[in-house]
């Protein structure tokens, strides 16, 4: 059969994704008999509120060499797709969608505003899933899971009265990130720290001088702490001083503790329990009386006094110039400052004295260490173990509960908070599978093999998944997570859509092809945690994408009306017959095999993707096809074809599109349905 002249993707990839769902291949109930020992990805679920974005891209292209790869190599894969119902996330893309209609949630009611989640959900929860069809990505659609899902909210709710039920959960008033703007708490790694100019002001507590970014909080404070170390402030340990405030004299106690830090300001920290999440715990330590001045509004409390009812900026402002009357502010000197900010409506964190639902995390925390140091779960690159231990290292108490509508709503009675999107994400590896029902499925697929994911979200999720896995499955979730490369402008700046820097892949998809797109972006995987996106990449993989046609084109038209046994090893070639040419070919690809199962193996994409190119560009057709045309003997064919043929294999994971296409026009007498389900090439 014979190619057209040209390698038309909008008409190629479309038809030939439509032969994959059709083939059923995608689930692994549906692949052949030989295909039995299980390989399991789940993916890591995207939010209900977005697009694709190059980082969803650059995942996907990862996971779909991964389950593409293992497929060929004859594993029963399951690449299992679903989304995240994404509480705060969710609520606020709805919330900015009433505002355009001038309405606020509390207009709707709770019970009307979900109904309006669950609207907004049907509209666009299946999107970017939608798109990963566009880039090639062979989950199985049948297994689509969601975390509200009916099956999945029983699950939630097993895992909350579960650890209830243990004594790991308890409700007590501690002191919490806050966003005033979404009024629900966060947990430290729902914040982001922006850079921004600041003052650092230096304010007399009697003999000794603090130094704060935050005078507002002064009106909160109930002791002074010192290191036991620092041997300028030993004589004041344990005394009671009067100090001169801006509501009058006030009584302070000088306390020792090992958590300030001698080296910021100077050495002497002021203690404000209601207001830092740090100085909440060396008040438990000391039994310090909590002071709560500023409100959920982000405004003083009574607490306050004649600042009452102030924002936090119009209190800072006054309390400084009143801190100046009465001769206590020594000096302010300028100060970069890490704001911390929600991370999901950008708000200023106000850290305040709350009651809230927590897990204990101690045990947590030790199961979630245990087999990441005896090896059984491996980070690639290792690096990243060091973070990860850190973070279980300096546990605090996890803040499951959110005081918004959109979620889980927690299974105690008269209870209206919503548990932490984070709290249901940590079940996916097995929730999706039917637990805690004990499945057939959970049985042939889980534990899963590999988790890619990006870093900022190992220890929001991948560390709460392991302590969950070995919690409810006593089984590891995972034996590898990747971390994959975060995508930068090419510039170097970060990513956004909302800065204008963001590049949606679907237009380079719409412009260059699928294919092109995934070789371009795993061209440039190689190894580093940030890369520059470059176009020319995907420039590159539309170019390779024509040459691998035209070099199919001339191999097919060479070959002419020959018919080959696909399964035949090397298709029983004559030694004795063979060039030099075609024994130097035969020679190189099997060292492309070797390397590119070996770079696979180690999740080397990059390095993987640039072997196949040379190896089909320079080895293949520039050197091969070219001696090939001074010969006409029947070995020459056959080399062609058999290169050719394995070639297409080998690419298949990272450009399938066209691979499958030509493929399906090869004149193999054992042909069989897809290429996907070829067998993957043996050195």
């Amino acid at each position: 059969m014979k190619l057209p002249k040209a390698y038309n993707p909008k008409i190629v990839e479309d038809k030939i994704y439509k032969l994959w769902l059709r083939s059923g291949f995608f689930n692994p109930d549906k692949l052949p008999k030989t295909h039995k020992k299980p390989y399991t990805i789940v993916i890591p679920p995207p939010n209900i509120t977005g697009e694709l974005h190059m980082g969803h891209a650059l995942n996907a292209v990862i996971q779909d060499i991964l389950i593409r790869w293992k497929r060929m190599q004859g594993f029963k894969t399951l690449w299992l797709p679903g989304t995240d119902h994404a509480g705060i996330a969710t609520q606020n893309v709805v919330e900015k969608k009433l505002k355009k209609q001038g309405l606020t949630r509390f207009d709707l009611g709770r019970e009307k505003f979900i109904k309006e989640v669950w609207k907004w959900k049907e509209k666009y929860g299946d999107i970017i899933l939608n798109q990963f069809k566009k880039i090639g990505c062979s989950c199985d659609w049948s297994r689509t899971r969601f975390t509200m899902d009916k099956d999945y909210s029983l699950a939630v709710k097993q895992t909350f009265l579960h650890y209830y039920k243990k004594g790991w959960i308890y409700r007590g008033e501690r002191t919490v990130n806050w966003c005033p703007r979404c009024s629900t708490s966060l947990s430290d790694l729902e914040i982001v720290y922006k850079e921004k100019p600041a003052e650092m002001y230096y304010i007399k507590y009697g003999p000794i001088t603090i130094a704060t970014t935050r005078p507002e909080t002064k009106l909160g404070d109930t002791a002074i702490a010192v290191n036991p170390k620092d041997q300028r402030y030993k004589k004041y340990i344990n005394k009671t001083i009067t100090i001169k405030t801006v509501l009058g004299p006030a009584k302070m106690k000088i306390i020792e503790d090992k958590m300030v830090d001698m080296k910021f300001g100077t050495g002497a920290m002021k203690i404000t329990p209601a207001h830092d999440i740090l100085d909440f715990e060396i008040g438990e330590r000391h039994n310090l009386e909590k002071k709560q001045v500023i409100g959920p509004d982000a405004r003083m409390t009574k607490l306050a006094d004649k600042y009452a009812g102030m924002t936090v900026a119009e209190a800072r402002k006054q309390i400084v110039k009143d801190m100046e009357k009465i001769g206590i502010l020594e000096k302010i000197e300028p100060y970069i400052h890490n704001s911390a900010r929600c991370y999901r409506c950008d708000t200023v964190i106000e850290p305040i004295l709350s009651k809230q639902w927590f897990l204990k995390m101690n045990e947590l925390a030790k199961m979630a260490e245990k087999p990441v140091k005896q090896g059984k779960i491996k980070f690639h690159p290792k690096s990243f173990e060091k973070p990860y231990f850190d973070w279980l290292k300096n546990i605090r108490d996890w803040c499951i509960s959110r005081q918004i509508w959109w979620g889980h709503k927690i299974p105690i009675e008269k209870e209206t908070d919503v548990l932490d999107t984070w709290f249901s994400s940590a079940l996916w590896p097995f929730a999706t599978l039917g637990w805690p029902k004990n499945t057939k499925e959970l049985k042939a697929f889980y534990p899963t093999d590999v988790l890619s994911t990006a870093r900022d979200i190992i220890n929001l999720w991948v560390a709460r998944m392991i302590f969950s896995g070995i919690e409810f499955r006593k089984e590891i979730p995972f034996k590898h997570v990747y971390i994959h490369a975060t995508i930068l402008t090419k510039e170097g700046k970060r990513m956004s859509k909302s800065l204008g820097t963001g590049i949606d892949p679907i237009n380079l998809i719409n412009e260059f092809g699928a294919d092109a797109t995934r070789f371009g972006i795993a061209y440039q995987i190689t190894g580093g945690q940030d890369f520059r996106f470059v176009k020319d990449n995907i420039v590159m993989g539309k170019k390779f994408c024509n040459k691998l046609w035209n070099a199919s084109r001339f191999v097919l038209g060479q070959i002419g009306s020959s018919k080959f046994k696909a399964q035949k090893s090397k298709l029983q070639l004559k030694a004795q017959n063979l060039t030099s040419a075609d024994r130097k070919i035969l020679k190189q690809l099997d060292k492309t095999i070797k390397s590119v199962n070996k770079d696979l193996e180690n999740f080397k994409f990059g390095k993987a993707a640039h072997t196949l190119y040379d190896f089909f560009w320079h080895d293949f057709c520039d050197k091969y096809i070219e001696a090939s045309k001074k010969q006409d003997n029947e070995e020459t064919k056959k080399v062609l074809f058999y290169v050719l043929f394995t070639s297409l294999k080998l690419l298949h994971p990272f450009i399938p599109f066209i691979t499958e296409e030509i493929y399906q026009k090869l004149p193999i007498k054992d042909k069989k349905k897809c290429l996907m389900i070829e067998k993957w090439p043996k050195s």
